[in-house]
């Protein structure tokens, strides 16, 4: 695959296979990248447009630039964020837009390894938090309702029935 200079950035050729931040190993990544810090504001500002395909903010600082494409061209090599993430930050977002940093709402939080137990009908069932969901009776799930559901045969509210709470928004900093 012959390589090209595009704005002081080295980029593959573009194909219509090809992600519009080229492929390539990892090793040939980090270089592009690397290459960045090289870049005076006016190469920066042509590599902007050649990956965001818009005009990039006029008081986006040298090192924000810099990051901004980095992280598309390890986006475009690598892929990006899955769409319930995406969804996410969306949501996040709205959230402090509407309401403001100080409502931000963290909602539950549950690190990989914490084991979650309820005792249904004479039956002790324990949840395992895994890094992508929960495993349950030897099965991974991705929502804790549908196991509650599992378990007793209608629909429940999956924090609900394993005792979950939200963080008061007043405490969220004294933990």
């Amino acid at each position: 695959m012959a390589i090209r200079e595009r704005g002081g950035v080295p980029t593959p050729p573009r194909s219509s296979s090809a992600p519009v931040a080229g492929e390539g190993d990892a090793a040939d990544l980090e270089r592009r990248i690397a290459a960045l810090a090289g870049l005076s504001a006016h190469d920066l500002r042509i590599e902007w447009r050649r990956l965001y395909r818009i005009e990039p903010a006029s008081r986006l600082s040298r090192d924000l630039m810099i990051r901004a494409i980095a992280y598309r061209m390890q986006e475009g090599a690598l892929g990006g964020l899955d769409p319930a993430t995406r969804r996410r930050l969306a949501s996040l977002a709205k959230e402090v837009k509407n309401r403001g940093s100080a409502a931000f709402d963290r909602g539950i939080v549950l690190k990989p390894g914490a084991r979650l137990v309820r005792e249904w009908q004479g039956r002790t069932h324990t949840v395992l938090v895994i890094e992508d969901g929960f495993a349950y009776d030897g099965r991974r799930f991705r929502s804790l309702t549908r196991i509650a559901s599992l378990i007793t045969g209608a629909h429940w509210s999956g924090p609900r029935f394993f005792g979950l709470k939200k963080r008061d928004a007043g405490k969220a900093g004294d933990d």
